[in-house]
C-alpha cells in the first residue's frame, strides 16, 4: 500500500497543539476558487514549472520523448496534462535550474511513520505531534487508516485537517484514531457551497454531527473570504450550527493570495485575482462576532 503526498514540513507551530510535522496528501474533491494549494487538488502528481527559475537552455524540450515542449518567441511551452500521464520524465532530470519538478510522491506508511519518528523528542518536549492536511486526506483513507494505526502504536497525537467532505464510514473508522480534527466549515447556504466548491453541503454536516455525537475533540475551522464567506447570515449559521452540535472552538484564516503563483506553476487558472486581503480590524470583528456568542475564537 502508497499513498500520494505533496511535501512533509517539519517543526510547525500551527495546525495543532504543539511542535508538528505536517504531511500534505494530495487529492480533494473541493474545488474552493480560493484554495492556497491547487497542486493539492488531482490526486495524481502534476508537472510543475517555474518559469522565473528557467534558463531557457532548452535542455527539457531536446528530452522530451513525447516531441510535446514548444519553444517559440522567447517563450517556453510545456503541455501540462501530458506532462502529468508521462512515465519517462526525461525532461526533468534534464533540467539544470530545478525549473522543471514534479509535484506528489508515492510514499509506503512505513516510509511516512519513519519520517515522522524521528521528530517525537519535540513532540514528547511539546505536547506536539503530526498533523495530516492536504488537499483531503481522507480521500486516501485506506493508506491514512494505515498511518493513524502507526502513530498511534508510536504514542505520536494525531491531527487530521478536513473538508469534511468523505463518506461517513470513512470518518466513522478514522475519528477512533484521531486526536484532534480541524475541520473546515466554509459556507453554509446549500446553493451556494454546491457552485463555489463543486460539491453538496450536506454530507459534510453529516460527518461533522458525526464528530461531535462521537466525542470526537474538533476544531472549526473557517477562511474568511471577502465578498463569498463573510457576510451576516453565514456567520450566524455557523456559530448557531457550533452551538446546536456542542462545539466550543472555531480558528479564522483570513484569506491570502500567497498561493496564486503556483496556480500558473501548475497549469492552473486562478480566478481570484485581484481579491483583497480582509484588514486586521476586519478579521477581528469576526473573532469578536464568535467570542460574543460564547465560541472559543481566534484568527491564524
Amino acid at each position: 500500500m502508497k499513498g500520494t503526498i505533496i511535501n512533509i514540513q517539519h517543526y510547525a507551530v500551527h495546525d495543532g497543539p504543539g511542535i508538528r510535522t505536517l504531511v500534505f496528501f494530495k487529492g480533494c474533491p473541493l474545488r474552493c476558487p480560493w484554495c492556497c494549494n491547487p497542486e493539492s487538488q488531482s490526486p495524481k502528481p502534476q508537472l510543475r514549472y517555474i518559469a522565473t527559475r528557467c534558463k531557457l537552455c532548452l535542455h527539457c524540450m531536446d528530452y522530451c520523448t513525447h516531441s510535446a515542449i514548444t519553444y517559440a518567441n522567447g517563450v517556453l511551452q510545456h503541455p501540462f496534462d501530458l506532462c502529468a500521464g508521462c512515465e519517462d520524465r526525461i525532461c526533468i532530470e534534464k533540467c539544470c535550474y530545478d525549473a522543471l519538478s514534479l509535484t506528489g510522491r508515492r510514499i509506503s506508511p512505513d516510509e511516512l511513520v519513519e519520517i515522522v519518528s524521528k521528530d517525537i523528542p519535540f513532540y514528547d518536549n511539546s505536547g506536539g505531534g503530526v498533523t495530516f492536511s492536504g488537499g483531503e486526506p481522507l480521500a486516501q483513507p485506506d493508506f491514512l487508516m494505515e498511518v493513524l494505526r502507526k502513530c498511534r502504536a508510536a504514542g505520536i497525537h494525531t491531527t487530521v485537517e478536513t473538508c469534511g467532505f468523505a463518506p461517513a464510514g470513512v470518518f466513522h473508522d478514522v475519528a477512533p484514531l484521531t486526536d484532534l480534527f480541524l475541520f473546515d466549515l466554509k459556507i453554509l447556504d446549500p446553493e451556494k457551497h454546491l457552485r463555489l466548491t463543486g460539491q453538496p453541503l450536506r454530507p459534510i454536516l453529516d460527518n461533522l454531527a458525526l464528530l461531535a455525537s462521537s466525542g470526537s475533540r474538533v476544531i472549526i475551522r473557517f477562511p474568511f473570504i471577502p465578498g463569498f464567506t463573510d457576510d451576516q447570515v453565514n456567520l450566524d449559521a455557523i456559530a448557531d450550527l457550533m452551538i446546536r452540535l456542542g462545539l466550543k472552538e472555531i480558528h479564522i484564516e483570513p484569506y491570502h493570495s500567497l498561493g496564486a503563483e503556483k496556480y500558473a506553476e501548475h497549469g492552473m487558472n486562478y480566478s481570484l485575482e485581484g481579491l483583497r486581503m480582509p484588514e486586521f480590524h476586519e478579521v477581528q470583528q469576526v473573532v469578536d462576532f464568535f467570542s460574543r456568542s460564547g465560541l472559543v475564537s481566534a484568527a491564524e
